[in-house]
């Protein structure tokens, strides 16, 4: 293998026994979290339904009556199959109610995703490279006031203007792609750019910082008394050193949103992860509660594994270190 593989492969083993590791402490933080939680679970999700005899019943079926210890090593064998329990609420197993919801969540992100990328890269170069000067300051200005928008509010007005008052779009819902194209788009539009807005005034700031940073480095002072042109500049050196801490922001952001974004899941009613885990805390449905944090956690194991790859593709100095 080539001195430019190996130090790859070996960076990306490194990195997955690192998110192996993780996720199997973030299983284990999960299930001691659930038993401290007030309140017995069992009781609660049996409601009205309640007697010794159905209490006893469900506790047994799901194997709170063991001792402590002996859950844990069930759950964790269990977990590794994908086996994450039954819901309390509506006697369905976790493992296929959270892959109901992981496609609506997938698509609101990396729709919403793109729409702040399409927002922040441009917007946050051109402050940059205009460091100071009416147009800094303005992208600046309305980059904050993106920023400070409640997500939900946001919401609520795109709602009026295009679904109430123009009448273009669905205010709520949610379409597969197998109902088609244009259902699915219309119903993902008005949430991609509620999420797409705000994450993208957030990343504009980050891209700037970036962008900003690299503008001033020496080689870039040296390039351009070597009488390099702008363009070029810009894509061999500004471009590619600035995409980094670009890289590291879009995907915190984007494991955020892949954990679902609860409040703009309620406004427009999208059967999200974000919604499933609502509907879960208020009907105190600890193993759906406990399996969507597992997957939330996981999701942003993946994706940060996926940058940390991505960032030694790009850096050949990140995976010789």
């Amino acid at each position: 293998m080539s001195d430019f593989g190996w130090p790859l492969v070996r960076f990306i083993l490194i990195r997955l026994l690192y998110t192996v590791l993780v996720l199997i402490g973030v299983t284990i933080a999960v299930f001691f979290l659930m038993q401290i939680v007030p309140g017995d679970p069992v009781k609660i999700a049996l409601g009205t339904r309640y007697t010794p005899e159905s209490y006893e019943a469900l506790r047994s079926a799901s194997g709170l009556d063991k001792p402590l210890f002996t859950q844990l090593v069930n759950y964790l064998g269990n977990a590794a199959t994908g086996d994450l329990g039954v819901s309390f609420r509506n006697n369905e197993p976790v493992t296929h109610m959270l892959i109901d919801r992981l496609p609506a969540t997938i698509a609101l992100a990396v729709a919403a995703i793109l729409v702040a990328l399409v927002i922040a890269i441009p917007f946050g170069t051109w402050a940059a490279l205009r460091e100071g000067r009416a147009a800094d300051n303005t992208i600046r200005v309305v980059s904050q006031f993106g920023i400070s928008v409640p997500d939900f509010w946001m919401g609520i007005l795109l709602i009026a203007l295009f679904s109430t008052y123009l009448g273009w779009l669905p205010s709520s819902g949610y379409r597969s792609p197998a109902d088609g194209f244009v259902p699915w788009i219309s119903h993902l539009v008005l949430p991609a750019i509620t999420v797409g807005v705000v994450t993208g005034a957030i990343m504009t700031r980050y891209v700037r910082a970036a962008v900003l940073e690299v503008a001033n480095a020496p080689y870039v002072t040296t390039a351009e008394s070597k009488g390099l042109g702008r363009k070029r500049i810009m894509l061999s050196h500004i471009g590619r050193n600035a995409l980094v801490p670009v890289l590291t922001i879009s995907g915190i952001q984007l494991a955020g949103l892949l954990g679902g974004v609860i409040v703009v899941e309620v406004v427009f009613a999208w059967p999200g992860l974000g919604r499933l885990v609502y509907d879960s805390v208020a009907a105190r449905d600890y193993p759906m509660l406990q399996g969507a944090i597992l997957l939330i956690a996981a999701i942003f194991l993946i994706v940060n594994l996926i940058v940390d790859i991505l960032y030694a593709v790009i850096d050949p100095r990140i995976r010789l270190s």
